[in-house]
């Protein structure tokens, strides 16, 4: 199974991608909140570096299995360090079902 959103369509929801590149961790904790991780824990995460990269890879392999995507460890890292406002956005519409400008909402 993919993606249901490519990497690149952060921009098809201008809410959600306004939202991440104001607060990213906020679009963290609650992606982490979506799996059932601690939202406020993750968020406070997302600011203490190294940190912020470990967490930010296990999530998106957290998502990637929860939903049977296919991937690797490696594309997880990839896509964490090289656009990681893109590939939060794209983890935040897997889980949260984001589709459209309309549809942002808690």
């Amino acid at each position: 199974m993919e993606w249901q959103h490519s990497l690149f369509g952060c921009f098809d929801n201008i809410g959600l991608c306004l939202i991440t590149y104001i607060a990213p961790c906020y679009t963290f904790g609650k992606n982490a909140e979506a799996v059932g991780e601690d939202c406020c824990l993750c968020g406070v995460l997302y600011f203490i570096p190294p940190i912020n990269f470990y967490a930010a890879v296990s999530l998106r392999r957290t998502i990637r299995h929860s939903r049977g995507i296919a991937g690797t460890l490696c594309g997880d890292i990839l896509h964490s360090v090289c656009c990681p406002f893109c590939s939060m956005i794209q983890e935040a519409r897997e889980v949260r079902g984001y589709e459209s400008i309309d549809m942002v909402r808690e």
